[in-house]
């Protein structure tokens, strides 16, 4: 009997200290770990001193590991890219941000690093022209419509002000490429020279491709095709040099004060202009029957010497059997803002409309719907300008 709760007892004392020891190493363990907090915090707390140098310095955005998790090769994420708009904006201080994409039926999703860079402020935004209020609420900070038979002006704003007017400027570089009277079928190549090093832009018209001059006006008018511009200039009397001083003095000749040339493309923020010289220029571009015909054509295709490429136009109101178009051009880059000049006629009315430094990509299009139903309803001329004569020019 004695034997039988010795035993009894030497069990329940047996449980009794592993009970013990496991109670132990568990407070142990939960006391390390709330620990852990505390010298995590206690790492992070630095004197003043460090605080203020590693505030002086500015920091530098952290970099996001390009490891993803691993997925099925049938759902691999596609990578993100940023991408620019039409004649290309310069390259600025760039951002960096996390972008998570997952295809259908994917079960993990993969993270990517991807560079990100804010549009630019344009000149017009710049100096305030976009606070100027209009009662259609455009979105342009320029905007001037005039009857092109009577000159009689139907809406103004800002169209004083001196801004950057990117690749409407081509509409002057046909006209000084016609007035050379070279032969049209002068093949013209692409080279080296020809490239943006100033905005380093892309272009489909490779170094190497042969054009005749024809073929390099008419992408350069409805495609807007930068090269073809650059090739122009390059391919007159005198060089390229020669080839901006004649622009420069048919914008005197036309009387365009306001107006200043230093490429043909447009692809620099020093090509200037006010909207009421844009107004000449687009009437004297009118009386050219090519220049009309090139830049209101829709599509053309056009041989390289090595390949077939099909151009587009820049301006999607081409395509819309609603408006009746004589001669336009399309401009962008970043200092200028969204461009836009026509000729068009507006129940049965001719009128020339210029719209620059419009914020969104298809925002002036909208503006110049917004003015044809303005047209529709007119009665008196409207005038809403920050700077109606005043003659100061930003």
């Amino acid at each position: 009997m004695k034997t039988e709760m010795f035993s009894s007892l030497k069990v329940v004392h047996g449980v009794a200290v592993r009970s013990a020891l496991s109670i132990a190493i568990s407070i142990a363990v939960a006391t390390s770990f709330a620990a852990a907090p505390a010298e995590a915090l206690a790492k992070t707390a630095t004197p003043s001193k460090t605080v203020k140098k590693s505030t002086a310095k500015a920091e530098k955005p952290a970099r996001v590991a390009k490891s993803t998790l691993k997925a099925p090769k049938s759902a691999k994420a596609a990578k993100v890219a940023a991408t620019d708009d039409d004649d290309d904006a310069p390259r600025a201080s760039r951002k960096r941000r996390v972008s998570y994409r997952m295809e259908p039926h994917a079960r993990r999703a993969s993270v990517h690093a991807v560079a990100f860079q804010p549009r630019a402020t344009s000149v017009g935004q710049a100096f305030g022209l976009h606070d100027t209020p209009d009662s259609l609420a455009l979105r342009s900070s320029v905007a001037y419509v005039v009857d092109q038979n009577t000159s009689e002006t139907l809406f103004d704003k800002n169209s004083r002000a001196v801004v950057p007017i990117a690749s409407i400027t081509k509409l002057m570089t046909a006209m000084v490429v016609l007035d050379s009277h070279m032969p049209l079928t002068d093949e013209i190549s692409v080279t080296d020279e020809d490239r943006d090093y100033e905005k380093f832009t892309g272009s489909r018209l490779a170094v190497g491709s042969v054009l005749n001059r024809e073929d390099m006006l008419h992408i350069a008018l409805m495609a807007s095709e930068n090269r073809a511009a650059a090739a122009l200039s390059r391919f007159y009397p005198g060089g390229r040099p020669a080839f901006i001083a004649a622009m420069n003095a048919k914008a005197k000749s036309l009387g365009m004060v306001d107006t200043h040339f230093e490429n043909s493309t447009g692809l620099t923020s020093q090509n200037v202009s006010s909207a009421r010289d844009l107004v000449k220029m687009v009437n004297a571009a009118y009386q050219y029957p090519l220049i009309r015909k090139f830049s209101t054509d829709r599509s053309y295709d056009v041989f390289t010497g090595k390949r077939n490429l099909a151009y587009n136009s820049t301006n999607a109101l081409i395509r819309n059997a609603s408006w009746d178009i004589g001669l336009q051009k399309t401009g962008f880059i970043n200092e200028a803002g969204e461009c836009l000049v026509m000729q068009a006629n507006v129940n049965g009315r001719p009128v020339v409309i210029v719209l620059l430094d419009s914020y969104g990509k298809y925002s002036r299009f909208a503006d110049a719907g917004r003015l044809r139903s303005f047209l529709d309803t007119l009665g008196e001329p409207h005038i809403m300008s920050a700077d109606m004569g005043s003659g100061a020019n930003p």
